[in-house]
């Protein structure tokens, strides 16, 4: 017997419009499809951010340990399977959501970060990328994230450390130093260690007061404590110099 079919002003009713909404849906996915059937680069690469836009949504809000594959394939509309074609496993979506994170965080591609008339003039820009950098919400979510959770996840620390732009970071100012001081004769390892130093001097502060461990900085504040940051680190150098060769 023939499935009925209601007609009303809207258009088809009952079963006959369910089958025509399943034949409908096939076919948006049939298009949203490439040849043979498989999803273009482009569309991989818009599914695959929709995952991380989730997975980052429940990351900062739920936590880490509170945040399940399950939730993050609901939230972004895809299946389990969908979801392990492009992820082994929770570890490194969050791994991915970190560099996610960065990369939104990171100046422009097309903004110099050394730039100024002098080395001084360099470091107080740089300090100011930096810190803008390190109060953006992103980076004070993933902060509290990563500060609440480290002792039941500690591999959490090591994925935000290895994601690179702290030693990249490290690495740029250590060169700048080499150039802009020669008359400082700092070994590599002494350059690393005052880069270092710089990156905790420039940013630990401010994001632990902003995170609550304090009254969060007005932008008069923070644009004296670049400023003091920057000519307590280059007197660091000098005397840092001086008292290696003793």
């Amino acid at each position: 017997m023939e499935p009925k079919v209601g007609i009303d002003r809207g258009g088809i009713t009952g079963t006959g419009k369910t089958r025509l909404d399943e034949r409908n849906r096939r076919a948006r996915r049939r298009r949203r499809k490439g040849p043979g059937g498989r999803p273009s680069r482009a569309q991989a690469l818009e599914l695959r951010e929709q995952i991380l836009q989730a997975a980052t949504e429940l990351f900062l809000s739920e936590g880490y340990g509170s945040t399940s594959i399950e939730a993050v394939a609901e939230r972004s509309g895809v299946s389990k399977r969908t979801f392990y074609h492009r992820f082994h496993d929770k570890a490194e979506l969050f791994a991915a959501v970190v560099h996610r994170i960065i990369e939104q965080i990171r100046p422009p591609a097309g903004v110099p970060l050394l730039q100024g008339a002098d080395l001084h003039a360099i470091l107080r820009r740089l300090a100011g990328l930096l810190l803008r950098a390190a109060l953006t919400p992103q980076a004070i979510a993933l902060q509290r994230l990563v500060t609440a959770e480290s002792a039941r996840f500690p591999n959490l620390v090591r994925a935000v450390y290895e994601e690179g732009w702290a030693s990249q970071a490290t690495g740029l100012i250590a060169d700048l130093l080499a150039r802009e001081l020669p008359s400082v004769p700092l070994t590599l390892e002494q350059r690393t260690f005052a880069a270092e130093q710089f990156l905790q001097m420039v940013a630990t502060v401010p994001q632990r007061r902003i995170i609550g461990l304090g009254a969060p900085m007005t932008q008069l504040e923070l644009d004296a404590w670049a400023e003091d940051a920057v000519a307590l680190f280059l007197s660091g150098c000098r005397g840092f110099a001086s008292a290696a060769r003793r």
